[in-house]
């Protein structure tokens, strides 16, 4: 046998084992971006609909009230940028820069944030309001997850963000009802 020879056998095991490598590793990533991880949360609220976006739509004051949200500028406006603040429970920190998909007073306020180019971790963050009778409201936060980094971090999620959706609920409400 020529050295040719026996090296084909095992280029050929090589080339198999990596073509499966990257066969799994292109099924793990159509399945991370494809599949959602939702945090949800809601709360009724003794407000209307108005009163309770405009404690929402107030940004300057997240400081004073908003454990989550401790800070947010830039222009209400569909298709604008804004610069939030976001705090954990950890007193973790993070700055990021979402796009505004939705601004509906009195009905939503949403946005998409991204870690570029897109795909890797993908953020929905959505805030509705819908109008209960006696002039109550219910006040539903929510976030969609995507991307290949998402499996990974829906623990973390779970822990250090989804409460913080539930204080940010609770502080919102005791200040539309103040």
């Amino acid at each position: 046998m020529t050295t040719a020879t026996t090296k084909s056998p095992l280029r050929r095991r090589v080339l198999t084992a990596l073509g499966a490598v990257v066969a799994l590793l292109a099924g793990y990533c159509i399945y991370a971006i494809a599949h959602t991880t939702v945090l949800h949360t809601e709360i009724e609220i003794d407000a209307t609909p108005d009163e309770v976006w405009k404690v929402l739509a107030d940004r300057a004051a997240y400081p004073d009230w908003n454990p989550f949200i401790i800070s947010s500028t830039g222009d209400l406006k569909t298709g604008a940028k804004i610069t939030n603040i976001l705090k954990d429970t950890n007193g973790d920190e993070t700055t990021f820069t979402p796009e505004l998909l939705a601004v509906d007073p009195g009905k939503e306020l949403r946005w998409i944030g991204k870690i570029p180019p897109g795909g890797i971790f993908d953020g929905e963050h959505s805030f509705r309001i819908e109008a209960l009778p006696d002039g109550r409201s219910r006040l539903i936060q929510e976030e969609k997850f995507n991307g290949i980094a998402v499996p990974f971090t829906v623990g973390m999620l779970n822990k250090t963000i989804k409460p913080q959706f539930e204080a940010m609920n609770r502080a919102l409400a005791a200040r539309a009802t103040n």
